[in-house]
């Protein structure tokens, strides 16, 4: 099982920006995929995670109203739309995914596939 992220960049602030998983060398149903993000001398930090089947998605606090998950089945990709971006959001993102489906895994630790991340940074 592998995943790559993609889609970062340079942006100002107040601009918006996808970010796309690629999800591939697996079975990915009875599975969350999470997106997590990594601010330069900080740790990582979960930012929202979607049950690749079914409705169920959930977000942080930090980023809730600004990010949204979403997933093609059909394509085995996830995104993360992320608007009205601020400097404080520029990190290293990744995609990851876990196992476990209830109730959504939020903890680094709960996520057993990880992609190489993909480096946002958005100038004031």
């Amino acid at each position: 099982v592998q995943l790559q992220a993609s889609g970062g960049g340079l942006v100002q602030a107040g601009d918006s920006l996808r970010l796309s998983c690629t999800a591939s060398g697996g079975t990915f149903g009875a599975r969350t995929m999470g997106w997590f993000r990594q601010p330069p001398g900080k740790e990582r930090e979960f930012l929202g995670a979607a049950a690749w089947s079914g409705g169920r998605i959930d977000y942080a606090d930090s980023v809730k109203g600004r990010f949204t998950i979403s997933r093609d089945s059909s394509k085995n990709m996830v995104y993360l739309q992320m608007n009205s971006l601020k400097p404080e959001d520029t990190a290293v993102y990744y995609c990851s995914s876990s196992g476990t489906l209830y109730p959504i895994p939020t903890g680094e630790s709960d996520y057993n596939v990880w992609g190489q991340g993909t480096l946002v940074t958005v100038s004031s």
